[in-house]
C-alpha cells in the first residue's frame, strides 16, 4: 500500500527563544509573535490545525478542538542556520558548529579563490545581501571583481551581475569555492547571489543557488532511498543536502511556486516523502526585518494550505515545521535560536495530541522512518505510537 508524507519547512518560522538563546545573542526572539503584531497576519487554517495550541505559543487564541497533533521542537545541534537545522530535521545532531567568519575570510582563502577563478575579490566582510550590491555593485560592474561576503551563518556568498558574469559561470565559481572550503574552512553553504539592473538600483534575481556540504552522517533521506522509498525534494532541499539521499527534485523561485509544486505532487502517485522548503519567510522578510512582508507571506501560506489538505489520501500525513527563527522585529537581521513548530495532520493522526516539547528536531526523522517501517539509524525518537490511530 502506498503511503506519503509531505514534510514542509516554513524557513525561519520560529516560535520563541530556546533556553540557550542568550549564548547566541537571541534573547527575546519570537518570530511568530513578531509577525503576529502585523495587521496582515491571518492564519485561521493553521489555527484550526493547532499551531497556537503548541506550548508557549500565545500570539493567537488556541483552537478548542485542534485537528492535528502538535509539538514544540528544540534544536539540540550547535547552530541556528539552515544547514544545521535541516540536517537535524533529517536526523543528525551536529555537535560542532560550522565555521563562521565575522571578520571576513582569511587572506589565504581569498588568494586561493582569486587564483583559481582568475578574478579579484572585493568586500570580504559580513554584509546584508541587498546592502552589499548597493555598496559594491558599481565597482563590480566596472572591474569584473567578484563580490564575496558572509553573514552570521556559515556561508561564503558570491554576488555578481548577470550581464558581467553569466549565471552558469557564477555557478562554476561557486563550485570552485565549494571544492576549496572543506575541513577547517568547511562552511555550510557556498551561495551564488546573482543580481541585475543599473546602479544604484541593483536587485537580486531569482537565480540563487546553494552549494552545500554533504551531510556527515546517515540521514532519514539515505535510509528511505536504501529501502526503495521515494524521496522528492521541493525548493532548496536538494541543495541543502548536496543531492545526498534525494530521488527527484525541483527547484523553485519562491513560496508561491513551492506551494504550487507541492499541490501538484499531492496529485501524483508515489510511495515516500515529499520534502519541501519555503524560503521566502527567511530570505525576503526575516533577514530584512520586514514584519508586514513576513505576515503577508505566512497569511498566503495559510490561504493556500487547503489546496494541500485536499490532495491528501487516506494514508497520507502532512507535517509542518521550521529550521530556526529569524525574528523580524529584533535589531538583528540574522537567524535566531528558537523553538520550532511541528504540526502533524492526516486521517490516521489522533487530532489534538499535544506532544509537548521534543528534545530534538530529529524526532521528525525517526517518526518518518517509523511510518515507513524502517528502523531509524538517526538521532531522535519516533512519536508514531502516540499519534497514529
Amino acid at each position: 500500500m502506498e503511503k506519503r508524507i509531505f514534510l514542509i519547512v516554513l524557513d525561519s518560522v520560529g516560535i520563541g527563544e530556546e533556553p540557550d538563546a542568550a549564548e547566541y545573542g537571541d534573547e527575546g526572539s519570537n518570530t511568530i509573535a513578531a509577525a503576529a503584531t502585523s495587521k496582515y497576519f491571518d492564519m485561521p487554517n493553521m489555527q484550526k490545525l493547532g499551531l497556537f495550541n503548541i506550548d508557549g505559543v500565545t500570539c493567537r487564541p488556541k483552537a478548542e478542538a485542534p485537528q492535528a497533533a502538535f509539538a514544540r521542537m528544540r534544536e539540540i545541534s550547535k547552530g541556528k542556520d539552515t544547514t544545521i537545522g535541516h540536517w537535524e530535521i533529517a536526523g543528525i545532531n551536529s555537535t560542532k558548529p560550522l565555521p563562521t567568519y565575522p571578520n571576513g575570510f582569511p587572506d589565504e582563502v581569498i588568494r586561493e579563490f582569486e587564483e583559481k577563478t582568475g578574478r579579484k575579490v572585493i568586500c570580504n566582510q559580513t554584509y546584508s545581501g541587498t546592502d552589499v550590491i548597493r555598496d559594491y555593485g558599481k565597482e563590480h560592474v566596472e572591474t569584473g571583481a567578484l563580490i564575496v561576503y558572509t553573514s552570521a551563518d556559515s556561508v561564503f556568498q558570491i554576488a555578481a551581475h548577470e550581464d558581467i558574469v553569466p549565471v552558469e559561470e557564477l555557478y562554476r565559481y561557486c563550485q570552485i569555492a565549494r571544492d576549496m572550503l572543506v575541513g577547517e574552512h568547511g562552511v555550510g553553504r557556498v551561495i551564488a547571489r546573482p543580481f541585475s539592473g543599473q546602479s544604484p538600483d541593483f536587485a537580486r534575481t531569482t537565480n540563487r543557488h546553494d552549494f552545500s556540504l554533504q551531510p556527515p552522517k546517515t540521514t532519514m533521506l539515505d535510509q528511505l532511498i536504501e529501502n526503495q522509498i521515494d524521496v522528492i525534494a521541493v525548493g532548496k532541499i536538494n541543495d541543502i543536502f548536496a543531492g545526498k539521499g534525494i530521488g527527484k527534485f525541483v527547484r523553485t523561485k519562491g513560496n508561491a511556486e513551492g506551494i504550487e509544486r507541492t499541490v501538484e505532487y499531492t496529485k501524483q502517485d508515489f510511495n515516500g516523502l515529499c520534502f519541501v522548503n519555503l524560503v521566502d519567510f527567511d530570505m525576503l522578510y526575516g533577514h530584512r526585518n520586514d514584519v508586514d512582508g513576513y505576515a503577508i507571506a505566512l497569511s498566503y501560506f495559510d490561504q493556500q494550505l487547503p489546496k494541500i489538505l485536499e490532495g491528501l489520501g487516506e494514508d497520507d500525513i502532512l507535517m509542518i515545521t521550521a529550521d530556526h527563527g529569524c525574528d523580524p522585529i529584533t535589531p538583528s537581521t540574522d537567524h535566531s535560536r528558537e523553538y520550532t513548530p511541528w504540526v502533524i495532520y492526516g486521517n490516521r493522526i489522533k487530532a489534538g495530541t499535544n506532544l509537548g516539547t521534543r528534545p530534538t528536531f530529529a524526532d521528525i526523522a525517526a517518526t518518518v522512518l517509523d511510518y515507513f517501517g524502517i528502523e531509524p539509524k538517526v538521532t531522535g525518537t519516533s512519536v508514531l505510537k502516540e499519534i497514529i490511530k
